[in-house]
């Protein structure tokens, strides 16, 4: 059994490759661009929003605040006639991109790595083997980075492509996780 707290070096490291593996996936490799697909007259649509006034946050329309709604026959009309939609709306002037997102980004890259380091931690001593290390710290790390995204695809309608993008982000960002841990594997 090896300490999280003597696992220190890889959990750190691990956290800045994958936070810059990120950086490159997503603006340099560009494989993500067709993740989001414009709506037609978005120009129109966006005019229609505006006169809500809709407070940043995640809406479903339409909306069922309870089962009893969801099972109504006027929700099904509503759902019949459509459109139905998930939407996430950001106060309006808010840039897409802030650097606390990146901060938020880095410290789940270190959450990700911490945890593979408790797992590996758990079931490796010191001196362990470099694919030992690496079997483990990755597969709890791929866990970490891929497989919630599937949520999105079942229960937000999230395409498959998108979704399987990033769960291969999530296996690239796995498997450097699992070649820090065997590298600085006391």
């Amino acid at each position: 059994m090896v300490s999280v707290f003597s696992l220190w070096l890889p959990i750190l490291v691990s956290g800045v490759l994958v936070f810059v593996a990120s950086s490159v996936i997503h603006m340099v490799l560009n494989y993500h661009r067709h993740d989001y697909r414009a709506l037609p007259d978005e120009d129109g649509v966006m005019d229609a929003l505006r006169g809500f006034d809709i407070p940043g946050g995640t809406y479903s329309v339409p909306h069922a605040a309870s089962r009893e709604v969801l099972m109504s026959e006027a929700f099904q009309a509503k759902v019949k006639r459509g459109p139905v939609a998930f939407m996430t709306v950001l106060p309006a002037g808010r840039p897409l991109m802030r650097s606390s997102q990146l901060v938020q980004w880095f410290v789940y890259c270190l959450v990700v790595s911490l945890l593979a380091a408790y797992v590996t931690g758990l079931g490796l001593g010191p001196g362990a083997e470099y694919m030992s290390v690496f079997k483990i710290a990755s597969t709890a790390a791929v866990m970490g980075y891929a497989l919630a995204h599937a949520q999105d695809a079942i229960w937000t309608f999230q395409g498959w492509p998108a979704t399987a993008r990033s769960m291969f982000d999530g296996v690239v960002y796995g498997l450097l996780t699992g070649g820090a841990f065997g590298w600085l594997w006391p």
